[in-house]
């Protein structure tokens, strides 16, 4: 260990920026209404999707996981009658370091009762543009984005058409075989490149990447997920739904989750059945999104590392 491990990777000047931001969030929902609340960051349930891995503990005698967002929590409160509410704080994601992740990190998740996906797309706008000074912003569906960079679109092509952009985009050194990979790949490695200037963001994406979205049908008769993603620097900092509020098809979804991660050899983990009971209950007809605030930070303060706007990245923790 050097001698200089015991100081913080970011500077003071970056910490302070850091308390400016969360002050400048807490004053845009003050503004508006929307109740600050807290959920548990240790849970008896991890995450279900197969992507994302939760941190595993011991807690009296018990395995328990640290949450990897505070969706299901903040869910559950919605189904109580809490009404519009974010979260702000820490989260945990297993396997997540880099000069854009850290296992531990900073979250703002909020919920608009009685909204849908395209009126907290207009909100997220506003928040980003605000923070991010800047106006330039546009909209594309997932479609719309394929088609112009890669002239695909992805909701019709076929899995060996997708396996040719692919191959043809990037070199990789391995070759993806599921349908949802080879999409996953074009957006992060060819894609996201294409939305560096101001703010964009993606919406409709397909509807087997709906996660915890609802699945309709868009104008042109094609089921897609009422989810969006928001770029900004070509860095993806935030993941928004119009919730799924069906308990019967949460199951269902929970239950297709488990038996991914079962066929792909990944761990299997205890899912929030409470969720489903929630859902069953009454959860308000409503949109939520999750937003990377150390991203968020890194993008309005010029860094090009999310250590440097970490007081101690787990490296130094």
């Amino acid at each position: 260990m050097s001698k200089n491990a015991w100081r913080p990777t970011a500077s003071i000047k970056a910490l302070r920026q850091r308390a400016a931001l969360l002050a400048q969030i807490r004053t845009f929902f003050s503004q508006r209404g929307v109740l600050e609340t807290e959920v548990p960051v240790l849970s008896q349930r991890a995450t279900s999707d197969p992507h994302i891995e939760s941190i595993s503990t011991q807690c009296s005698g018990e395995t328990a996981y640290l949450a990897t967002s505070p969706e299901l929590g903040l869910k559950r409160l919605l189904a109580a009658g809490l009404g519009d509410c974010y979260y702000l704080g820490k989260a945990f994601r297993q396997g997540e370091s880099g000069g854009r992740h850290n296992p531990e990190f900073s979250m703002l998740e909020w919920y608009r009762c009685g909204w849908d996906d395209r009126q907290l797309m207009a909100e997220v706008t506003e928040l980003l543009s605000a923070i991010l000074a800047t106006d330039q912003v546009q909209s594309l569906s997932y479609r719309e984005l394929f088609l112009r960079e890669l002239q695909l679109d992805p909701h019709s092509a076929s899995n060996a058409e997708l396996v040719s952009c692919v191959a043809r985009e990037m070199e990789l050194s391995f070759t993806p075989r599921e349908r949802n990979e080879c999409l996953d790949l074009l957006m992060s490695h060819r894609l996201e490149a294409s939305m560096n200037e101001g703010i964009t963001l993606i919406y409709d994406f397909p509807a087997e990447q709906a996660a915890l979205a609802k699945v309709l049908n868009d104008q042109q008769g094609t089921p897609v997920a009422r989810r969006f993603e928001a770029y900004a620097g070509g860095l993806e900092l935030a993941n928004g739904y119009w919730e799924l509020t069906d308990s019967k098809e949460q199951l269902r979804r929970f239950e297709k989750d488990l038996a991914y991660r079962r066929d792909h050899l990944r761990p299997l983990q205890p899912f929030d059945e409470r969720l489903v009971s929630a859902l069953a209950e009454g959860m308000p007809d409503c949109a939520g999104v999750a937003l990377g605030v150390d991203r968020l930070l890194m993008l309005a303060a010029g860094y090009d590392s999310i250590d440097k706007v970490i007081a101690f990245p787990f490296s130094r923790a």
